[in-house]
């Protein structure tokens, strides 16, 4: 597929074809270059880059992806909302949208070259809840690795909610790892109780998924690095969840994380 063709399938919300679909790179290395031409005619046409989402951090349900490993892409300002506590979520020409509760960091430095985690943790400026939607344009979510990073890491939306500054939580990498590691949460549509997570499911915890990424980013040719303003969201906490306009979702995770509600439309 070109990267014109994945750009339109992505905009219409419309599955690939069977034809299309066959000439899909093969291998993640061309995946990752497929997925950037793409990021390149977005950037042509305006679109406004606002960070990263890193998926399939979640070891818990890797085998039900048949995928076994992190991957990642961009977010855009087109798909990004902040809210406080309550938000919602606009569905249109997502295609098989899911939904799956995270956490998000925001950046107010670039981190150093080979950060360490502590070096990291120096670069973020707040973390907060966070719903991304994922979407698939594969038949009833059955792909290959390769297929989600060209299909945009499968990343549609990302409603962020209230931002804490970091260091109102910890004060060092270690303290906030063991933080978000033993953190918890409840999840729940329309006031029934969905799913329970724990933040050790996501590469132990959101900081090290985090930790993780930077360096996979830096060894991707032609990738942006990190920039001040920039957020990534880290994978989610439970299995992604089917979603249709009108449900109301709500994320408690333990204290003294905040929670997050959206409604979707």
């Amino acid at each position: 597929m070109t990267p014109e063709q994945l750009l339109r399938y992505s905009d219409q919300g419309q599955l690939w074809s069977s034809e299309d679909r066959a000439t899909s790179p093969a291998d993640l290395a061309a995946a990752y270059q497929q997925a950037l031409a793409v990021r390149q005619l977005r950037l042509q046409r305006g679109e406004v880059p606002r960070g990263y989402k890193i998926g399939f951090t979640n070891r818990t349900i890797w085998p039900l992806y048949n995928v076994f490993a992190p991957i990642w892409g961009t977010v855009w300002d087109g798909g990004l909302r902040f809210c406080e506590g309550d938000g919602a979520i606009d569905l249109q020409a997502t295609c098989q949208p899911r939904l799956e509760p995270e956490i998000v960091f925001g950046f107010r430095a670039t981190p150093a070259p080979d950060a360490t985690p502590d070096q990291l943790f120096d670069a973020i400026e707040w973390l907060a809840p966070g719903y991304e939607v994922v979407q698939t344009h594969c038949v009833d979510w059955k792909f290959q690795a390769s297929e989600t990073v060209a299909d945009s890491a499968l990343h549609a939306r990302l409603l962020v909610g209230r931002r804490v500054p970091v260091r109102e939580l910890a004060d060092s990498a270690d303290a906030l790892h063991r933080l978000l590691a033993n953190a918890h949460i409840g999840l729940s549509r329309n006031g029934q109780a969905m799913a329970q997570g724990q933040g050790s499911n996501v590469l132990d915890s959101p900081l090290m998924a985090l930790h993780h990424f930077v360096r996979e980013l830096r060894q991707c040719p032609g990738a942006t690095d990190l920039q001040p303003g920039d957020v990534v969201t880290t994978g989610t906490w439970t299995d992604a969840f089917a979603i249709a306009p009108g449900e109301c979702w709500t994320a408690q995770f333990s204290a003294p994380l905040p929670g997050l509600t959206a409604t979707l439309r």
